[in-house]
């Protein structure tokens, strides 16, 4: 489960990246919580990501997954074994899983 200062990052981030308004992420984010609670893999999520995404989006949903992890000031075990599944299901090279991590943790 997300914190507070977790939750307003991920919201800060999908706000700037789709240049919607505060309140419409929050929805976005309501909805996309109660269907991943529903979800029994994350396969269907990344077979998405895998049809659609350049390896360069890829990367950058792998970055965006460790600032919101370390948005709280530390990395939980399941945060981090989360993103390196997302990372290995979309075929995001380890060295750049890595580098987004060490970026995200100095930032």
């Amino acid at each position: 489960t997300q914190d507070g200062s977790e939750q307003a990052a991920l919201e800060e981030l999908l706000s700037n990246a789709l240049g919607l308004e505060k309140a419409e992420v929050h929805e976005l984010v309501e909805q996309a919580s109660n269907q991943v609670d529903e979800a029994t893999s994350l396969y269907e999520f990344t077979r998405v990501i895998n049809d659609y995404y350049s390896a360069a989006q890829k990367l950058q949903l792998v970055s965006a997954m460790w600032r919101v992890a370390y948005a709280d000031g530390k990395l939980d075990k399941y945060e981090e074994a989360l993103i390196r599944q997302v990372a290995e299901l979309t075929y995001v090279p380890h060295q750049d899983y890595i580098r987004s991590k060490l970026a995200a943790r100095n930032a």
